[in-house]
């Protein structure tokens, strides 16, 4: 019996984000909710990453978007924020650690 490299492998299924990776994107999506800051969301899972999009408004472009793509862990992390005009804000391999971008001055709520 000889192992061809041709024959068919299981193709994977989508990629998502578990429980705990989402725990931790919603806790910042209800604060900057809270804030004010965000209306809607979005959860795509396409076959090489995730996207999590966040929403000013329903109906606008994504604000920003938050992406895991298993196929760079490696390399530069799997984890990215990339703001509205497709800029990189922060990569890494902790998505904690990606997500403190949000804890920046800039989101603070003034009255």
């Amino acid at each position: 019996m000889s192992l061809d490299p041709t024959a068919a492998q299981p193709l994977p299924g989508p990629v998502f984000f578990d429980r705990r990776e989402l725990d931790l994107i919603l806790r910042v999506y209800g604060r900057m909710v809270a804030q004010g800051e965000w209306r809607d969301y979005s959860v795509v899972g396409h076959k090489d990453f995730a996207e999590f999009a966040v929403f000013r408004r329903s109906g606008d472009a994504p604000a920003y978007r938050i992406e895991k793509r298993p196929a760079l862990q490696t390399r530069q992390g799997q984890w990215a924020v990339i703001g509205e005009g497709g800029q990189v804000l922060r990569r890494g391999r902790d998505l904690a650690q990606v997500l403190r971008v949000f804890d920046s001055r800039r989101f603070q709520v003034v009255d």
